[in-house]
């Protein structure tokens, strides 16, 4: 069995498929990466080399596929960063074609528009094709709570506007939703976070609410690498396919995603070591607990 990873590639560096693709092999997982976009190194630089693929490739890509017979074969697929509409609506047919082949496959989205702070970074009629087109196809969504705002229409304040954000999700479609860089504050004290040196993550599968802190890592003045958004993602795919536990799963991309965090800080690293630091991905240990919400 494969995953089909549809994203964004740099050669310098992790982002899209250059932070995904390795961790879903590192945890044992038969990978097909499709680039949407060729970049000397992500965008967070001053300048970068490279191009936009055409969206005309996926198709024909995806296409080579089922004429080899091989879809069937596939039991999810991932997908980021669209650079442009035309690219969101290959990945549909990409979705659709083949969940044609192989119906229980899990379709996981990362709806990358934007951050608290940064705002929207995506082209305007991303954020309409999210909502009206790619969630509802989506098994698993993982946005963070700048985007978990954006498709829901909540202002997110503290955890009961997290809630219902995600219960008018799960309404959409999705089966689980893992909200990621989640600082909200306390209902019972809305003056006052939650822990101002923590950060969390939040997985809902409908029914149960799990949510999970560790200790948040500044780098160079930002709270955010680039590539860790495709990191966690990827890393939660595999482990929920592997133990379809959503609480298991959360504490284990937690850990895993901390450390290597924690490792490109005391290296003073301007890249995620996901290399370096793999023995962080496949390692079991939960250091960090969910708690039920």
């Amino acid at each position: 069995m494969a995953v089909l990873s549809i994203q964004s590639h740099v050669v310098y560096g992790h982002a899209g498929n250059s932070a995904a693709v390795f961790p879903l092999q590192r945890l044992g997982r038969e990978v097909w990466a499709i680039n949407t976009v060729e970049f000397s190194n992500h965008t967070g630089y001053k300048a970068w080399r490279g191009e936009a693929l055409n969206p005309a490739l996926v198709e024909d890509l995806v296409l080579g596929l089922e004429e080899r017979n091989v879809l069937k074969h596939c039991e999810a697929v991932l997908s980021g960063y669209l650079g442009d509409p035309a690219t969101g609506r290959t990945i549909i047919n990409a979705v659709k074609k083949v969940r044609s082949h192989a119906p229980d496959m899990i379709y996981c989205c990362d709806p990358v528009m934007g951050d608290v702070g940064r705002g929207f970074y995506v082209k305007p009629e991303i954020p309409g094709i999210f909502i009206n087109e790619v969630i509802p196809l989506a098994d698993i969504i993982t946005p963070n709570q700048f985007e978990l705002e954006a498709l829901a229409g909540v202002t997110i304040t503290n955890m009961e506007d997290v809630l219902e954000a995600v219960k008018r999700l799960h309404a959409a479609g999705p089966k689980i939703i893992l909200v990621t860089s989640l600082k909200v504050q306390k209902t019972e004290n809305k003056g006052q976070a939650d822990d101002a040196e923590a950060i969390s993550m939040l997985v809902s599968d409908g029914k149960d609410v799990f949510r999970i802190s560790t200790p948040e890592l500044f780098f160079n003045n930002i709270n955010s690498m680039a590539g860790s958004g495709d990191l966690t993602t990827s890393i939660f795919l595999s482990r929920y396919l592997e133990t379809k536990d959503i609480c298991l799963s959360l504490e284990l991309t937690a850990a895993s995603v901390f450390g290597i965090l924690e490792a490109t800080k005391k290296a003073d690293d301007h890249e995620l070591l996901i290399v370096a630091a793999q023995e962080k991905i496949a390692s079991n240990a939960t250091p960090y607990k969910a708690k039920k919400v």
